[in-house]
């Protein structure tokens, strides 16, 4: 048996059972990667997957326990590569990043820059999707760190720590009537057009919890996941937008208004990820405290070790 074999089997099970996307993913061809399974089962003397004819139609019961030792075992490969690069060079390498657009482009940007400052022969790798695809990045290893606010805890193959609070904010232009009024509520946001993020995105799902308790039906006029984007649209007269309060710290934007909501939709916050025991090189654990104070190398240490599950920000 081998290491391609192993890699084989894996990337079968998460593509579906879908050989012919196993071999595209892997860069080879599909009747090699159909091959080697079968070789690998002919060895172990046992089905690792169920067919019907040459489709894969399921993983057997021992096929489950045969692929939660493959994730062990190309789990340690990889630490055992980083343990490498982290002892030959101690400074240098590539930090793999997986976040969504509004980490990506209103929260890393002077982490990064500081991390390059200290570790200038570090390359930064940034990855960008929805909080589920950053999640299955940090779990299939195409990054070594995953940060967003939404499902990241969902996945029990990754540690979570929590960074960083924050609040949406209801952005309109300053000659709305909104805007003079002192007190906002969420019959007065429901009463407008509504522009904010995609349901998957930057914490909708608290906007609609909101909105659902108190029985208000708002009329979202444009979602997008972009909060560049809804802002252009506000500006456009389409409605008023509610983005997240990085999209508008400092003077981005003159000509809005911006106005906390966290009275009204609560509090977010942003976490981290990590794949569930990895070995992790010394600069991630300096980006980690980049991004947040709390999170220092011990603290990351007892919680990758099972020791620490959360904290209270």
């Amino acid at each position: 048996m081998n290491l391609h074999q192993f890699r084989f089997v894996q990337e079968a099970a998460r593509r579906n059972l879908n050989l012919t996307e196993a071999a595209k993913a892997l860069h080879t061809s599909q009747p090699g990667v159909s091959k080697a399974i079968i070789e690998l089962e002919e060895e172990l003397g046992i089905d690792i997957f169920m067919r019907h004819g040459k489709r894969l139609k399921r993983i057997t019961e021992p096929g489950q326990h045969v692929l939660e030792s493959i994730a062990i075992i190309l789990r340690e490969v990889g630490n055992l590569k980083r343990i490498g690069e982290q002892y030959s060079a101690q400074d240098s390498g590539t930090l793999s990043i997986a976040t969504t657009h509004t980490q990506a482009r209103y929260v890393l940007p002077m982490p990064v820059a500081r991390l390059r400052e200290q570790y200038p022969k570090v390359n930064i790798s940034l990855h960008q999707g929805a909080p589920d695809q950053v999640a299955r990045m940090v779990i299939e290893e195409t990054a070594e760190i995953g940060i967003a606010t939404e499902s990241l805890a969902n996945y029990p193959e990754l540690v979570t720590l929590p960074c960083y609070e924050w609040q949406h904010v209801l952005v309109l232009p300053a000659s709305h009537p909104l805007a003079k009024k002192e007190r906002l509520t969420l019959e007065d946001i429901a009463a407008q057009p509504l522009i904010t993020y995609h349901p998957s995105f930057t914490g909708r799902t608290r906007i609609d919890t909101a909105f659902a308790q108190r029985h208000l039906q708002p009329s979202v006029v444009l979602e997008a996941i972009d909060s560049d984007v809804i802002k252009t649209y506000v500006r456009l007269g389409l409605g008023v937008g509610i983005v997240a309060e990085m999209a508008v710290a400092g003077d981005k934007d003159p000509d809005l208004v911006a106005r906390p909501l966290g009275q009204l939709l609560g509090q977010n916050v942003a976490r981290i990820a990590l794949k569930r025991g990895a070995y992790l090189r010394d600069f991630v654990y300096h980006f980690a405290s980049l991004l947040s104070d709390r999170l220092d190398k011990n603290l990351i240490l007892k919680a990758m070790s099972g020791h620490v599950a959360d904290y209270e920000l």
